[in-house]
């Protein structure tokens, strides 16, 4: 096969090194399906790759998590050429070679078949991000959750995750509240469908206290930290927060005061290793019920390979808004 275009990352004295480069199959990864990618996106991990390189397991390597595009071939049979797929989570660029390439060679058992309803554009628009949202608004409706019976906060609400997540709840009917550092995003917030935002230390915990006045019957929490320690204490009696993150830290101090006295849900979510028949059903329902209104008039926006190392640094430093994705 002829060469192709890929981000490669590249371990440095201090950091990484990031390079565009022309490749070949040989230095992709295994797998059974080989996919000519259309799209990839932008994430948190990807931008602790490229930068640091903290939690790439092996050098050099293709970052990127998610991907999606066109079967070029294929050795499982569940797969033939030209269907279209997704392919996110897992080991895909951490260990295994990932989006960040205008070809991709991906385990067949990591594959998802485009659901109808979805195109490979809005796949991407979602990727990793709107699959870890829609897990948590699922967990959170398992665990009670439902409109009418008190308000929803989303933190990092500017982000991926919070962006998508403040848009399913408010399409759902859910009278939401967004906390983020950058109150400059108040508007795009709303026109998400956030009822209300806030400032992020208005529900960060100063004080160490277990338990504080009710707020909130559910959280989506893409944070920790000391966001999480603030919401633990002020959920309402029987309310859940669903954690999905750690850009706050990973250190969170409590007592079971409040999980013994009001009853609270603490739920993690994992979107790693979320077993493949169940995966399924969710990329279903993200092309159905839980298919966000705004997810291309607000949410996302494009950029090219080599707009790539800028926009990793970037999403480090907290200056991304919404959902990025990478077009080939």
């Amino acid at each position: 096969m002829e060469r192709f275009k890929a981000l490669v990352v590249d371990k440095a004295d201090e950091g990484t090194v990031m390079d565009i480069k022309e490749i070949g199959m040989d230095d992709l990864s295994e797998g059974e399906v080989t996919i000519k990618v259309a799209y990839s996106s932008v994430n948190y991990k990807d931008g602790m790759v490229g930068v640091t390189g903290s939690i790439a397991e092996t050098f050099p390597i293709v970052p990127g998590i998610d991907l999606a595009g066109t079967v070029i071939s294929s050795e499982d049979e569940r797969f033939q050429e030209g269907d279209e797929v997704i392919a996110t989570s897992y080991y895909i660029g951490t260990r295994h070679s990932g989006g960040f390439s205008e070809v991709a060679r991906i385990p067949a058992e990591w594959v998802v078949p485009l659901p109808e309803g979805l195109t490979l554009k809005e796949s991407m628009e979602l990727g990793t991000a709107g699959f870890t949202a829609a897990l948590c608004v699922k967990r959170l409706e398992e665990n009670g959750l439902e409109p009418g019976a008190g308000k929803v906060l989303v933190d990092g609400a500017s982000g991926g995750v919070g962006s998508l997540a403040i848009n399913m709840l408010a399409d759902k009917g859910y009278e939401v509240v967004a906390s983020t550092g950058r109150t400059e995003e108040a508007e795009y917030l709303k026109s998400l469908g956030a009822a209300k935002v806030i400032h992020r230390d208005e529900v960060t915990d100063t004080d160490g206290k277990s338990t504080r006045k009710r707020q909130w019957q559910a959280a989506i929490d893409p944070v920790g930290g000391k966001t999480l320690q603030y919401i633990l204490s002020s959920l309402d009696y029987g309310g859940s927060v669903a954690t999905c993150g750690l850009a706050g830290g990973i250190e969170v101090e409590t007592t079971v005061l409040p999980f013994i006295s009001r009853a609270i849900n603490w739920l993690g979510i994992d979107s790693v290793k979320y077993p493949m028949e169940p995966r399924i059903k969710v990329w279903e329902s993200l092309a159905g019920e839980l298919k966000p209104s705004a997810l291309e008039t607000h949410i996302s926006h494009e950029v090219s390979l080599e707009e790539l190392p800028d926009t990793l640094r970037d999403i480090l430093k907290g200056r991304v808004r919404g959902r990025i994705i990478v077009k080939f």
